[in-house]
Formats: C-alpha cells, structure tokens, sequence
C-alpha cells in the first residue's frame, strides 16, 4: 500500500493564518505537527506501507520536502501539478508513478483531522482488503451532524464485506435534506479519502476519462526529475481535463464501495471546525497564544505576536498574526474566503505572502518597509546557500548576528562572523552560504529604487530555482 498525500489547497477560509504560499496543511493547527506531518504519522502501525507519493504544486515543493524530512519520512516522490486540475488527474500521476500496477494507493488529502487513530487504521486495512479484490474504496464519515458544506455518499443495501455498494454521490445539500440524510442513516459525509489499486483505477479512468488519461500519461512521461521532484511538462498537463475523482471515476464505475468510518473527523474547513476540534477551556474557548479574555464565550482567539484581550464577546473568531488581524462572528466564518478575494482583487500581498516567508535555504522576515528602504531579518540554514544574483535596483547591507557567513561579491569571497557587515553594491554578483553548523542569522538592509522580490537574477541555485 503506497499513500498518496494529496496537497493542493490553498486553505483560504483559515485566512490569516492560512495563505496561498502557505496553506493549512503546512501549519500545526491542531499539534505541534503540521497536518502534512499528522497525515503520515497517523499510518504509523499500518503493515505493508510503502514510502508516500506526495502531489503538490511548485510554490510548496520545498514545504513538502523539508516538513517529510524533519519526521524521517523519505517520500517515493513529489510530483509537483504546474497547474491545479482537481483530484483525478493528481491520483492518475500517483497511479503511473507506482512501480507495481497491483500497489494499493491510499488517497490522503493533506489537511484532515482524525483523532480517532486506531478506528481510521482498522478502515485502511479493511479498505485494503477490498482493493486487494479489485474494488474502488471510499470512505464515508458517519455524519455527527446536518452539516451543508459536505458532499454525501448515499449507500446502497447490498453489503459487501464491512462496506456497502455506492448507491450515488450527492452535492452539498441544503438544512433540510441535510436533516433528511442523517435521519435516514444512509448517508456518510464524503470525506475525499480513497483506496484502489493503481492499475485498476488508471483502467477506470481509460473508460470514463480517457482523455484526462492521455495527457497524465504524457506530461508523466516527459517529466524531469529534480533533487527530490517530479516535473511535469505544463504545456501538457495544462491541457488535461479538469476533474474529482467522484466525477471522473466513482460516480461511473460498478466497482466503488463505502467503507463507513466513525473516527472523529474533520476537514478543518474554516475558524468554526477548527473550534470544534481545539482543546477549550470551562468557558468553551479556545485561546492560543498570549489572550486574557474576560467573561467571553465559546470563541476562539488565537494571538501569534501581541497581547489580545476580549471582554464580554460570545460566539467570536478572533485571529492575529503579524501583518493582520481577522474578527468574524463564527457563524459568517465561511465570507472568510470573500476577504481574501478582495485582498487579491486589490493585489495586496497579504492575500497570498506571510510576512515571515520560507524558502529552502530557509526564511526571512520583513520587519520593516518603507518607499526606498526594506528590513529583514534572515535566518540561514547550517549548510545552505542562496542563489549566486544581481539586483537591477537595490544595493544591500549585510550584518552578522549569529553563525557564520561566507559571503561572494564580484571577485571577492570573504567569512563574516558576529558584529561583522559588508555592502553589496546595484548591480554586483553576489552570494550568501552559511559553511557551520548553526543556523546563520543576519539583518539585511535593503535601499533602491524598487524593492520587490522579483528583482532577481539568478546565475546559479542549488535549489534548481530559476
């Protein structure tokens, strides 16, 4: 059984904390794991797994790499989509990445909560032994609740094993029918969690998609492998069709099955499931961070850099990070995502960019900018180095916190320690390694004309960046 991590989203409705470079799945929302990490750990204990296959897109391929590394997972591969195409054609690359036709993939998004461990690992099994048989496995999560922002899977009365036939697939109802599928407990909430085997699910989408089929086979084929990464060509892929795997396979084929998973679930969709998920206090809430809240109900406050008080608020979502502040009642939390289309719409980096910003060599922090001038703090991985560049309009001073720097500039190479700087003149070609074995730490000052990340080029990368 191979897992395949699927890890396309962009978690907007968890906005501020979640944003496009750097979604939910990569934060520790509910542990000190991210849920990418939460997501491969769950499995520990499961026989017969193979190393995952990981999809991701281009932005969170180093994301991807170094959060499997720091829990010792060595991934088979990480296929980087140069376009998102929903769900079916990601699992198709999974499929055609499989060295065996007869591997089992179990189909993971990246970004749930189970807390229920050993009933979710007791359904992989089961789940395992139907696809051992040539079915196409899913599994349905028995509803808690009337909830409308899931899709249903409606079974059928035929039993097969500890699952049922699939009867039909059904959109996110309204209140009512919703209230109606609980009652009549028939239904599950889907949960966009899968298990077949990778030849039988690529002879599924022959049938029924064949041409989603085709240019997965031919992006696949003329993928380069980089370091730890998949690339796909994207003239190619970007003229796959677009599709789920409900749509494109199960809804059609006479192979699918539910197996019904009761293992505290959630998809963390937005502020409120996160909620319900969190450790509250007497009062139901749950604070995170430095929050003095008085005589405040069933909220949920989170503080990452400042003291956020609250008094006399009931039903809040309150949320700080260091470059914005997001309050919404917790029944409006899904117009979340409707703040970041204007943010977008308005080109502000918020939308997309935290302040603090992660690379592979490792991250730096904006702490102050202004018309003509940008501060940053960075932090530099033992052992890695930036790309060898230029800038057409910023000159650049450098100072030395911590670590050691070994610092190119024109012809000049030179080891800066604590309390040392240097200058780097517009124009002039220039590098930036830390040789120890401590993270170097330096404060960067930036002055020019124009400050904007994309006055860069790049002669050589170790991280194949171009």
């Amino acid at each position: 059984m191979i897992p395949v991590i699927l890890s396309g989203g962009s978690g907007t409705r968890l906005w501020p904390l979640s944003r496009g470079i750097y979604p939910k799945q990569f934060l520790p929302l509910v542990s000190d794991k991210t849920m990418v990490q939460e997501t491969v750990l769950r499995l520990d204990g499961v026989e017969h797994l193979q190393a995952p296959i990981a999809i991701c897109n281009e932005d969170h391929r180093f994301m991807m790499a170094e959060q499997l590394r720091e829990i010792n997972v060595q991934p088979e591969a990480i296929i980087l989509e140069p376009v998102g195409k929903n769900t079916a054609p990601a699992v198709a690359l999974a499929a055609l990445a499989a060295k065996n036709p007869d591997d089992i993939l179990l189909v993971l998004p990246a970004d749930h909560v189970i807390d229920d461990v050993p009933a979710f690992q007791e359904s992989v099994v089961q789940a395992g032994q139907l696809a051992e048989q040539g079915y196409l496995v899913t599994f349905g999560i028995v509803p808690t609740a009337a909830e409308t922002g899931y899709g249903y899977i409606k079974r059928s009365v035929e039993k097969i094993a500890d699952a049922f036939r699939v009867a039909e697939f059904v959109e996110k109802p309204d209140a009512e029918i919703a209230e109606r599928y609980v009652a009549s407990g028939e239904y599950y909430w889907n949960s966009g969690m899968f298990a077949f085997k990778a030849g039988r699910y690529l002879e599924e989408l022959e049938k029924y998609a064949p041409e989603m089929l085709t240019a997965c086979r031919l992006s696949f084929t003329d993928a380069q492998t980089d370091v730890d990464f998949v690339r796909l060509d994207k003239d190619i892929f970007s003229q796959c069709p677009a599709d789920s795997i409900d749509y494109a396979v199960m809804e059609k084929t006479d192979k699918a099955v539910v197996i019904p998973l009761d293992a505290d679930w959630s998809d963390v969709g937005s502020w409120s499931a996160l909620w319900e998920v969190k450790e509250k206090d007497s009062f139901g809430n749950a604070l995170t961070g430095d929050v003095v809240a008085l005589d405040t109900k069933n909220s949920f406050i989170h503080s990452e850099n400042k003291l956020v008080t609250a008094i006399g608020v009931q039903d809040m979502i309150i949320i700080e990070t260091d470059d914005a502040v997001m309050i919404a009642p917790k029944n409006r939390v899904q117009d979340v995502k409707k703040i970041v289309a204007v943010l977008k719409d308005e080109q502000r980096a918020e939308a997309d960019l935290h302040r603090k910003v992660y690379r592979p060599w490792g991250h730096y922090d904006s702490v102050d900018n202004g018309e003509r001038h940008k501060t940053k703090r960075i932090v530099v991985k033992p052992g890695a180095k930036l790309s060898v560049q230029k800038h057409h309009h910023r000159a650049e001073h450098w100072v030395i916190v911590k670590g050691t720097a070994l610092v190119s500039k024109g012809d000049e190479t030179m080891l800066l320690s604590e309390n040392e700087s240097t200058y780097i003149p517009i124009g002039v070609i220039h590098s930036l390694e830390n040789p120890g074995v401590i993270p170097l730490e330096m404060v960067e000052v930036q002055s020019g004309s124009y400050l904007g990340e994309d006055d860069i080029i790049r002669f050589e990368d170790k991280y194949g960046r171009t």
